[in-house]
Formats: structure tokens, C-alpha cells, sequence
């Protein structure tokens, strides 16, 4: 059992930046594909950005180059840094594990685990 705790979403200004912060417990992290995804009222989730196990990264497009996403396998923990925020930005922004090794998951249910979810506003 995987357990995700999603951290760092607040109210920022647009134009501005935020880092989100994942903790997962057990002794798989270094093995899991993770992502982070996020989801607007009345909206599907999407995603944001995936890291495999071996770090190999993948963001789409319609994020524009802002989001970066790394971990950190010696503390458990999954990052995503935010940049040049906008108010079309503003989502619960969800942290996800899939227990495959090696490769980049991109589908929503490609994951196995989800965290509760961290709410993420941008003022214009």
C-alpha cells in the first residue's frame, strides 16, 4: 500500500511561483512512475507532468514549459515546481504512483495510487 500526501498549494498572485511537495510512504517510491495531475471545477482531470523511476521527464505542451517535476528518492518525496503562474492555473492539484519501473506514465488510469489533493488559486 502506497500512501501519497500532497503539500505547498496556496493563494499566489499571477506571475508567480509555487513548489508542491509529495510524501509517499512505503519502500517502493524509487521503483514508482509518479505524476502530478490537476483538476478545475467542472473540468477533467489532466495531466501535468510524469517522472519515470529513472527520472526521465514528460510535460505536455499546453503547459508551456512552466512546470518542473523531479524527486527525490532518498526522502520519498515527489516536487513540482510552478512557474509564471496564471488564473487558469487554478486546480486541486493531485499527486499519483504507478508501480512500473522504467517508463513514463501519462494516462490517469495508468496510476494505481492518488494523494488527497492540494488546492492550488491564482489571483489576476
Amino acid at each position: 500500500q502506497v500512501q501519497l500526501v500532497e503539500s505547498g498549494g496556496g493563494l499566489v498572485q499571477a506571475g508567480g511561483s509555487l513548489r508542491l511537495s509529495c510524501a509517499a510512504s512505503g519502500r517502493t517510491f524509487s521503483s514508482e512512475a509518479m505524476g502530478w495531475f490537476r483538476q478545475a471545477p467542472g473540468k477533467e482531470r489532466e495531466l501535468v507532468a510524469a517522472i519515470s523511476s529513472g527520472g526521465s521527464t514528460y510535460s505536455p505542451a499546453s503547459m508551456k514549459g512552466r512546470f518542473t517535476i523531479s524527486r527525490d528518492n532518498a526522502k520519498n518525496t515527489l516536487y513540482l515546481q510552478m512557474n509564471r503562474l496564471a488564473p487558469e492555473d487554478t486546480a486541486v492539484y493531485y499527486c499519483a504512483a504507478a508501480l512500473r519501473v522504467g517508463i513514463i506514465v501519462t494516462r490517469t488510469n495508468g496510476y494505481d495510487y492518488w494523494g488527497q489533493g492540494t488546492q492550488v488559486s491564482v489571483s489576476s
